[in-house]
């Protein structure tokens, strides 16, 4: 079964095309890591599946439906959540104002506030520190808020764009260790872009390697993992 199916994507920014001829599916409850050197095309990838970015071609599908042309805030209510790169925290909101924000499309009130209280669980630092504004938050602590403001609008799949970035080692294990928990455990489905290839290799059950904007190689995680030809040419290590 495939949740996620992307053929023959191309998506440009005016008339330079950056991805090109683009194919790659996401099984439910799998992580699935694009991978590649900056300026490979990872983060308008996913900027294209979330609708912010425009197609020139192809077909994207979610579920068995299209999402051509859908808006952003349809595109999440089907169930797919996409935290950017950067960790899009507001700022100014509190760690509890920021989780609401997550679930504004949820019609569902009572579950809105149950994925709160799950979201708390999950990261214990954020109980904490609720009351508290996001710019008075660590790094590591910013990322949690981001992933868990999108953990409240019960996605089904996760856009996940370097969660990594600016953390410290330890940090980026436990993110990545809670992201192989969610999926083996609630069936979540992740397609995680990462510069930090050995740990996305680490949790992931597949890969997609892109060089500028084409997919060079996609295989199973530990695959790419031994490819050592691979790893070189394109990974860096």
């Amino acid at each position: 079964m495939t949740l996620l199916q992307v053929a023959g994507l191309v998506v440009g920014y005016g008339a330079a095309p950056v991805l090109h001829e683009v194919d790659l599916t996401v099984p439910p409850a799998t992580i699935v890591t694009v991978l590649g050197a900056n300026g490979a095309g990872k983060t308008t990838l996913l900027r294209t599946l979330s609708g912010l970015l425009r197609p020139i071609g192809g077909t994207i599908r979610f579920d068995g439906g299209s999402l051509a042309g859908v808006p952003v805030e349809r595109v999440v209510r089907l169930g797919l959540a996409h935290v950017p790169e950067g960790r899009g925290v507001v700022a100014e909101l509190t760690v509890e104002e920021n989780l609401r924000l997550g679930g504004v499309w949820q019609a569902d009130r009572r579950d809105a506030r149950l994925a709160q209280d799950e979201v708390y669980e999950l990261f214990p630092a954020l109980a904490a520190r609720r009351r508290h504004a996001g710019h008075q938050l660590s790094g590591g602590e910013r990322q949690m808020l981001a992933l868990g403001r999108a953990l409240v609008a019960r996605p089904r799949l996760l856009l996940l764009d370097e969660p990594s970035l600016g953390l410290a080692p330890r940090i980026t294990a436990q993110i990545m260790a809670l992201l192989r928990r969610l999926c083996d455990e609630t069936g979540l489905a992740v397609l995680l872009v990462e510069q930090n290839v050995r740990s996305a290799l680490s949790v992931a059950d597949q890969g997609v390697v892109l060089s500028l904007g084409r997919v060079v190689a996609a295989a199973d995680a530990a695959q790419l993992r031994d490819d050592a030809g691979l790893r070189h040419a394109y990974l860096g290590f």
